[in-house]
């Protein structure tokens, strides 16, 4: 017990000795001090507390060969703390700043790799999603032989596999909102658009011709007669972009159901405008 107590004791010691030495250091040590401390915590994985120090002796360094270590550190140290965005930065930073140093390659990946983390799986905002697809794509394009491609070209697949799917959503969002507001089925339809014009080759493509055109048909649906035909032809078109891209799609009874209702639908509305023409001519 006496054995544990003396050990628990010089451990609490050995901690405060270390942090006043730190504090030492960082508010009055010289520029030289500081850097040889900060490469030893940085060495023992005490990221925060060297970046503090890289951090306050940057400006001493500038311009200086050892630049190029400290900015390399600073980019990994933010990696390892899981400040991504941070990291994805200083990463892409290192490799403007130094275009001949050896780890070029690897801040270049890891920049593109740092902006793939801190990119939510599917969230609405798509920064750092494009970010990491701007970045991996120019590592593919730069190091066509690094060990790193194969890597690199399956994180891109996967971002860009997420970045079509929280494009989907959020026209799906508005698809099924459309019903408290009538302005949705417009924003639904436009969205599907866009996601199909941006990614030509989408794995959703089936799914969103499909939604695009049910926006389509709903909207003809909860219209104005004096709208429903006008209308009706954008759905008809939207119809027709499904089957012409996919002849046996999952959803060809379902729409041609759809379809018919919607052509009725016109027949209803033109049937009621003449009949109003018609009074109306009667009236003058």
């Amino acid at each position: 017990m006496l054995k544990f107590k003396k050990l628990t004791f010089l451990i609490a010691l050995t901690v405060l000795v270390s942090c006043n030495e730190y504090q030492k250091v960082l508010n009055n040590g010289t520029a030289s001090d500081q850097y040889k401390m900060a490469v030893k915590l940085y060495e023992t994985k005490k990221f925060a507390k060297a970046l503090r120090l890289f951090e306050k002796i940057t400006p001493a360094y500038r311009g200086k060969p050892q630049m190029e270590r400290i900015q390399f550190m600073v980019a990994q140290s933010n990696f390892n703390i899981k400040s991504y965005s941070l990291a994805g930065y200083y990463f892409d930073r290192f490799t403007k700043n130094y275009p001949k140093s050896s780890k070029k390659e690897e801040a270049a990946f890891l920049s593109a790799y740092s902006y793939k983390l801190a990119s939510p799986t599917f969230s609405t905002d798509p920064t750092d999603t494009n970010k990491a697809l701007e970045a991996f794509q120019n590592f593919i394009n730069t190091y066509p032989d690094s060990d790193k491609l194969e890597e690199a070209n399956k994180h891109f697949k996967d971002l860009r596999y997420r970045l079509q799917k929280k494009y989907f959503e959020i026209a799906k969002t508005y698809y099924r909102t459309a019903d408290f507001d009538m302005r949705n089925y417009r924003a639904a339809i436009q969205a599907f658009d866009n996601l199909l014009g941006d990614f030509l080759g989408s794995e959703f493509k089936e799914e969103a011709l499909y939604y695009r055109f049910k926006a389509a048909h709903d909207f003809v649906l909860k219209s104005t007669v004096r709208r429903k035909p006008e209308r009706v032809e954008n759905a008809v078109a939207a119809y027709e972009k499904l089957l012409r891209n996919f002849p046996e799609t999952q959803y060809k009874e379902e729409v041609k159901e759809m379809l018919e209702r919607m052509k009725d639908e016109k027949v209803k509305a033109e049937e009621i405008l003449a009949k109003r023409e018609e009074l109306t001519n009667t009236q003058k």
